[in-house]
């Protein structure tokens, strides 16, 4: 099935250390499904990242996996609506962004933080007026905000761009501000 609409998702290979996590997945899966979105993510069968990507397919909506070559063979999922398969972390996320419509990250490390923060610097520059936000559940992303809200008093965000992130503890609350988000027209420069 193909849909109008595509909801990127970054979040964890692993499930953390807390249920609430996976429980969060889920419920966000359900919420993109209902809603009529189709689900693009890092194509991986574990972690996180496999219980947004069977919630999805069991509401019957689509999801889209990109996955680099050096872990297709490892993690890939078997069972998605369409896999692509790419070189380099470079061009996964490349392709993740041509696809999707809306970014957001859920709990995870590294590669989670890089995806997010690399679609919402994209955004900050005007290459796409797309929203990102932060399911921040169980408060997993609190030190983090407090973290950039010290970088806009200091001067190395602007508040306006640090309003671009669209935050919310319950994935239907993230989902309501994130298709009422309209871009601000200030641009990083200007």
């Amino acid at each position: 099935m193909k849909h109008s609409k595509y909801i990127c998702v970054f979040c964890g290979s692993s499930h953390g250390s807390n249920p609430i996590y996976a429980k969060a997945a889920r419920l966000l899966g359900k919420e993109i499904a209902k809603r009529g979105f189709g689900l693009v993510y890092g194509g991986a069968s574990v972690g996180i990242m496999g219980e947004i990507a069977d919630t999805v397919l069991e509401a019957g909506s689509e999801v889209i996996g990109v996955i680099p070559e050096r872990l297709e063979k490892e993690v890939a999922h078997k069972g998605l609506s369409k896999l692509h398969t790419v070189g380099t972390m470079h061009e996964r996320k490349a392709l993740m962004y041509e696809l999707s419509d809306f970014f957001i990250a859920l709990p995870g490390g590294f590669g989670t933080l890089d995806e997010i923060f690399e679609a919402l610097t994209w955004a900050q520059l005007g290459y796409h007026p797309k929203p990102c936000g932060l399911l921040n559940t169980a408060g997993y992303y609190d030190e983090l905000l407090n973290f950039l809200k010290k970088s806009v008093r200091e001067g190395f965000i602007k508040k306006e761009h640090f309003e671009m992130l669209c935050v919310a503890k319950s994935p239907a609350a993230l989902l309501d501000n994130m298709t009422a988000y309209r871009p601000p027209s200030l641009r990083k420069w200007f």
